[in-house]
């Protein structure tokens, strides 16, 4: 398999997640609004508003994934890989303020103006469908993940992975999930108590939940937007390779930096023996750069510069 093959086979499983998740919440979506109006529930409330800022959350994650595939052009010489990390800040964002926020406010106008829950039989019925398809999305997530963390710990995985859409398509499924616990939690405590401020401050846990997560997110796309080294990983192969290669002496300095998923910049300086002429020379960096791609197919641009500065002093 080629390396754009490699890269579409990535790409339609990120969508294949964000689209599966998608379906989920447009039919969480229409159930949870039907039984908020049945029963009046301030909690039922924040979350159809936090799936259905799920479902715009995805729609724009969709379009990042389908940007960051487009080609390098002269204005964009290394991709539109990084669009996808711009559109998943805009979805924290979006967590953040319309979910989160407003799931707060909710609560806030439920708890000063309390109204009784009524129909709880709708409400617990369609929380109950919602985990079960909220949990199968999130489980759905975690066996991606797994495939992908190696030898990684899977919470360790999640702060250092370069895969932004699945990381937030994670930890929204996941929000929900909590969320849907919650909510179940104080329709039923409202209910027999009699008191619907239990119902309000289901919904303001709700809201809590959502800006957490919404941090969380935002903190770790924020740091691959403003441009994160790659993997470790890389650098380690690179210095293997050089092990193996007695024309190179030293590794003088290497940068690497994550273009998007899949797709990595390094940049190398590197010493090599003084008997080489030209020719070895350049011979001795194809060979080096054929060696790093076969072995690390994200290693999409890269730059090798052999140190002349023996040369320059004698």
């Amino acid at each position: 398999m080629d390396q754009n093959s490699k890269e579409k086979t990535k790409a339609d499983n990120g969508s294949h997640h964000i689209i599966q998740s998608l379906i989920v919440n447009v039919v969480i979506v229409i159930s949870k609004g039907f039984a908020a109006f049945m029963t009046g529930s301030g909690a039922m409330l924040a979350e159809t508003i936090h799936s259905s800022a799920d479902c715009a959350n995805q729609v724009l994650l969709l379009f990042g994934v389908k940007q960051s595939s487009r080609r390098a052009d002269e204005k964009h010489p290394f991709g539109y890989g990084m669009s996808v990390y711009f559109w998943s800040f805009m979805v924290a964002m979006l967590l953040f303020s319309i979910g989160g926020m407003f799931s707060i406010y909710e609560g806030v106008h439920k708890y000063n103006n309390p109204e009784p829950v009524h129909e709880i039989a709708w409400g617990i019925g369609v929380l109950l469908f919602a985990i079960a398809l909220e949990g199968y999305a999130t489980y759905s997530n975690v066996v991606e993940l797994n495939k992908r963390k190696g030898q990684n710990s899977f919470f360790s995985y999640l702060r250092t992975t370069k895969d932004s859409d699945l990381i937030v398509i994670f930890g929204e499924n996941s929000a929900a999930v909590l969320g849907l616990v919650i909510a179940i939690i104080a329709l039923l405590v409202s209910y027999f108590t009699g008191d619907s401020r239990y119902d309000a401050m289901g919904s303001l846990a709700i809201g809590v939940v959502l800006i957490l997560v919404a941090i969380f997110l935002a903190i770790e796309v924020k740091s691959l937007l403003i441009g994160e080294s790659a993997d470790s990983i890389i650098v380690e192969t690179i210095e293997a390779i050089i092990e193996k290669e007695p024309n190179i002496t030293q590794v003088i300095n290497c940068r690497t930096i994550q273009q998007g998923p899949g797709e990595v910049l390094v940049c190398v300086k590197i010493k090599y023996s003084p008997d080489l002429n030209t020719e070895s020379i350049s011979k001795l960096i194809n060979h080096f750069e054929k060696e790093l791609r076969s072995v690390r197919p994200e290693v999409k641009w890269l730059y090798v510069e052999p140190d002349f500065q023996e040369w320059k002093n004698e």
